[in-house]
């Protein structure tokens, strides 16, 4: 018998739908991120949807599984892993993440910030994200975006401030403790932005301190 599903929970599985017609890892970060990260650390709420997925294979199941392998923080993510080994590989890979420049602007005396633009690439498509860190308010991570022009954003980033080099290592320890803030404390007016972003960041604050 097939496990039955709540609202919720089959809201979850039809979002996986458009995931097995993509073909760029990037933006399939991004649909899953925006829509499952209000709820990714319900355990109960996954544990029952990745079974579902589990119990009716197909390439959507095999799709949305693999990205929430990547995506999903602690248990969930484990979960869904080892059910997309039982399942085809969707037409995107995640691995394939590579780490490039980082660069650090500080602000925090006269406006009260730090910006980090970190630089990333799927193959030969580079991407990067750009943070605003509030420093007068903890630390807490305000904006998060992302972007495909990166020489762009660096230059106007560059227009605006003094950039220093910093290394991956490094720049994720500093989006690491910003983003443990802002999740203890998810009201403290932080942009749409990064709520949307906060798994893909996620995911590459784990990838850089491992």
């Amino acid at each position: 018998m097939r496990t039955r599903l709540t609202p919720m929970q089959q809201a979850v599985v039809d979002a996986g739908r458009p995931l097995p017609q993509l073909t760029d890892p990037l933006e399939v970060e991004l649909q899953v991120s925006a829509f499952v990260g209000p709820f990714a650390g319900n355990e109960e709420l996954w544990e029952v949807v990745v079974r579902h997925l589990q119990e009716v294979p197909s390439r959507r199941s095999a799709a949305l599984l693999t990205a929430l392998a990547h995506l999903l923080p602690g248990r969930p993510g484990v979960w869904a892993g080892e059910a997309a080994k039982e399942q085809d590989a969707p037409p995107w890979d995640l691995k394939g993440l590579k780490f490039g420049e980082c660069w650090i602007g500080d602000r925090s005396i006269d406006a009260g910030y730090l910006a980090l633009l970190c630089s990333y690439a799927y193959d030969d498509e580079p991407h990067a994200m750009v943070f605003m860190i509030d420093e007068i308010s903890g630390s807490l991570t305000r904006h998060a975006f992302l972007t495909r022009r990166v020489e762009e954003a660096l230059e106007r980033l560059r227009n605006q401030m003094r950039l220093e080099s910093i290394t991956a290592e490094a720049a994720h320890w500093l989006l690491s403790r910003s983003y443990d803030r802002f999740e203890r404390r998810p009201g403290l007016g932080a942009s749409l932005d990064v709520h949307h972003t906060r798994l893909v960041a996620r995911r590459r604050i784990k990838l850089a301190m491992n």
